[in-house]
């Protein structure tokens, strides 16, 4: 895959580091991370929701943390007693994990619950008023109307 310099638009713009670091990184080969399976998908004009499978986790065996527009979902088993069981296979993961989502400007994470081993994060992107685009009211031009100034009028007689 071609790698593409964005050096010429770092001198034009500001602000925008986020955005190319993240262009940088569609080029390298990210590693195959499979697990946990998740879902995004887009619940309404502004909200979003992203479920995760993560059969045999609980609560407090999970961390979900949103900084500097990323969130981090994170999944660690607690030890395991030795004596409890032998298992003949382990088709079950329980292994750990870590998932990173990059958000958008304005995404934030309005709640998350746990049901029936999928982790749901509900998400709303709160656009602040003055980003909102407007109605600008088109007004009519003022009609000019003749302004007539007092005075009084003198009328002459005419005598024939």
């Amino acid at each position: 895959m071609r790698h593409v310099d964005f050096s010429p638009l770092y001198r034009s713009t500001v602000g925008f580091d986020r955005l190319f670091n993240m262009l940088d990184g569609i080029g390298q080969p990210e590693q195959a991370q499979t697990y946990p399976p998740y879902n995004i998908e887009r619940t309404g004009e502004n909200t979003y929701r992203i479920t995760m499978a993560v059969a045999g986790f609980d609560e407090a065996e999970l961390s979900i943390e949103a900084r500097a527009h990323v969130l981090t979902v994170k999944g660690e088993k607690a030890e395991e007693t030795a004596g409890e069981s032998e298992y003949l296979y382990r088709g079950i993961a329980k292994r750990a994990f870590e998932r990173r989502f990059q958000l958008a400007d304005h995404v934030e994470v309005k709640t998350a619950s746990l049901k029936n081993g999928l982790l749901h994060i509900d998400l709303l992107r709160n656009i602040p008023e003055a980003m909102k685009p407007r109605r600008i009211a088109i007004a009519a031009e003022p009609v000019e109307t003749t302004k007539a100034i007092e005075g009084n009028v003198v009328s002459e007689q005419l005598t024939h």
